[in-house]
């Protein structure tokens, strides 16, 4: 690889405003893209059309570019490219290595209570495995009754067919791939056909994303897109989790605890650079 081929990206779900920590991981990338000659994507991660809002994209548009980012177009919105996540889900069950699951959230929590387990505050627990091993037939004839459920990975059956798995962080350094510590993540439910997961991997390998530098909050997530690369086909890139920015009480900045956004700045009346130093990004 040259690095005339780095690509890195930015990818929100434009479920809120802007704040300072979207800021630092939107320009860490964008700067990476500029000092290797490479380009700098952004993408709409807006597969949940209960949360997603129209105005909330509008404004990751104006922020970014008020900061003095620029991007490749056309910008790429999952939510519209449904038949091409559902046709990577396809891949995965012809694989044999997803199945259904009908838990609800109050079945889970207590089977982990029953096997003794007791998460810490802020803490979740993996799926301990309940619908894994129901019969092909049972669960066929309870998906054609039409009760819920969402389709699962099962680790296990997937690492039998990759074999060891790793990746390399700029922050970390060399890393082995253990998926399990995420447990048979969900991959597609019914309200919302496709996850988190899905999409994003599929995504930065169609879009040829050769760098992906985000939030040290989605290391743990790697586990498992490794895992999904893997078994999709895909080379792996690099991966840079940078530090997160913390409130004065060290708690990382996010939209659920209001954080203070960019909006919020630019109404004060500060500057482009002023807001990216703030962001931990200073010119140079």
């Amino acid at each position: 690889m040259t690095v005339s081929h780095l690509t890195t990206r930015f990818a929100p779900s434009p479920t809120g405003w802007l704040h300072l920590g979207h800021a630092h991981s939107a320009l860490t990338a964008f700067r990476t893209a500029q000092d290797l000659n490479g380009q700098f994507l952004l993408r709409m991660e807006n597969i949940d059309p209960s949360r997603c809002r129209p105005e909330y994209e509008a404004a990751i548009f104006e922020d970014l570019a008020w900061l003095g980012l620029s991007w490749e177009s056309p910008v790429r919105r999952q939510s519209e490219h449904a038949p091409y996540y559902a046709a990577g889900l396809a891949r995965l069950s012809a694989l044999g290595v997803l199945y259904p699951c009908f838990c609800t959230r109050r079945d889970i929590a207590t089977e982990i209570s029953r096997m003794g387990f007791a998460p810490h505050a802020g803490e979740t627990l993996p799926y301990p495995g309940t619908c894994r091993n129901v019969p092909p037939e049972d669960a066929a004839q309870r998906m054609a009754d039409g009760q819920p459920y969402a389709l699962r990975i099962n680790v296990a059956r997937a690492l039998s067919i990759t074999g060891p798995l790793s990746w390399l962080d700029a922050q970390a350094g060399p890393q082995k791939a253990m998926p399990a510590r995420l447990g048979d993540a969900i991959l597609a439910r019914k309200d919302v056909p496709m996850s988190y997961h899905l999409c994003v991997t599929m995504d930065d390998a169609l879009q040829g994303v050769t760098h992906i530098i985000r939030g040290h909050d989605l290391f743990e997530a790697t586990h498992l897109h490794r895992l999904l690369q893997a078994l999709l086909g895909y080379d792996a890139p690099q991966y840079r989790h940078h530090p997160l920015l913390c409130n004065e009480n060290g708690q990382k900045l996010s939209k659920r605890d209001g954080a203070i956004t960019i909006r919020d700045l630019r109404a004060q009346g500060l500057c482009p650079a002023d807001v990216r130093a703030r962001a931990g990004i200073a010119d140079r």
